[in-house]
């Protein structure tokens, strides 16, 4: 599935949480001002996820002050989100992919390389859709270490202080 780009509507899901029910795009879109930040990580509990989530955890308040919400999506069941959201006090919501059919129709499952091995799997991706459902900028293949702070800088979060 080709990546999403600015400008096209998100496609909808259904997915089960960590406790095991059903969220949609819509409910989630409808608890946002700003918007949604959908990010995509490969396995939950391993180094790089967890650094990425606790980055999201680190800096959800200061994106849910400029009026949006996050969630991470991943392969795992629900049992294990609900371990990895637990462990790391993470304050949102984990989804269950465990078909990847909404990580394919979002750009974010397809050919990877690693160590000369190509492989099949999730790609790394942080998609930002607005309270309309429009993608305002979808990123591939991010590096968990960094990407917070970076998507933070691309939404206008991190204004220089008056010292600097």
């Amino acid at each position: 599935m080709p990546h999403l780009s600015a400008g096209d509507a998100a496609p909808s899901f259904t997915l089960p949480d960590a406790t095991g029910q059903n969220v949609t795009l819509s409910d989630l879109l409808s608890r946002s001002d700003a918007g949604l930040v959908v990010y995509f990580y490969p396995k939950a509990c391993t180094p790089g996820c967890t650094k990425e989530a606790c980055d999201f955890r680190d800096s959800v308040e200061s994106l849910g002050s400029a009026g949006y919400q996050v969630v991470g999506i991943s392969p795992d069941s629900p049992a294990t989100q609900a371990r990895f959201s637990e462990r790391h006090s993470l304050p949102f919501p984990l989804l269950s992919d465990v078909d990847h059919s909404v990580m394919e129709a979002w750009g974010a499952w397809g050919e990877k390389k690693n160590y000369g091995r190509t492989y099949t799997g999730v790609i790394r991706s942080t998609v930002v859709v607005a309270p309309d459902g429009s993608v305002v900028l979808a990123r591939y293949n991010v590096r968990a270490t960094g990407h917070v702070a970076r998507l933070r800088a691309e939404l206008g979060l991190d204004q220089p202080s008056a010292s600097d």
